[in-house]
This record gives C-alpha cells, structure tokens and sequence, in this order.
C-alpha cells in the first residue's frame, strides 16, 4: 500500500514547531515544507497511520491555525 499524502496550510511561522512534533511521532508521518512563505507543508502518511495523524492535527489546531490546502491550490504556484 501507498502512503497518502496531504497538503495543509499552517502558520508559517510554526512549521518549525510541527516538524519538530512530526519528528516525534517516528514513522507515523513525515512531512516536508512545499511554500514556506504561504506556510504550506506535505504530510507523506503510511497505511494505518491516518487516524493518528488526524488526532494530533486535530490538537494542533487547537493552538495553531491547521487547516487543508486543495492541491489544485498548490498546482497553481
């Protein structure tokens, strides 16, 4: 099975603090910054990994903006 990947728009300024988090979270996500300047990051997640991924951006976002970038959005930069 194939990872999914996801796009979202966060805070620019705490891309930092959610690799950090990631980072963490070893072999549950992996994420990269797609535009640091619009604060856009990937998330490559692995089969079975989703509902935790959900969890811990749902937490995420109660201290910091965490929300999902369409990637037609990201196609046009």
């Amino acid at each position: 099975m194939k990872s999914v990947m996801q796009y979202y728009r966060v805070d620019r300024r705490k891309i930092f603090f959610l690799k950090f988090i990631f980072e963490a979270y070893e072999g549950v996500v992996s994420m990269t910054t797609v535009d640091p300047e619009l604060g856009i990051v990937s998330l490559s997640i692995p089969p079975g990994c989703e509902a935790d991924v959900a969890d811990i951006l749902t937490e995420l976002g109660k201290d910091i903006r965490v929300e999902p970038c369409p990637v037609e959005e990201i196609d046009k930069k």
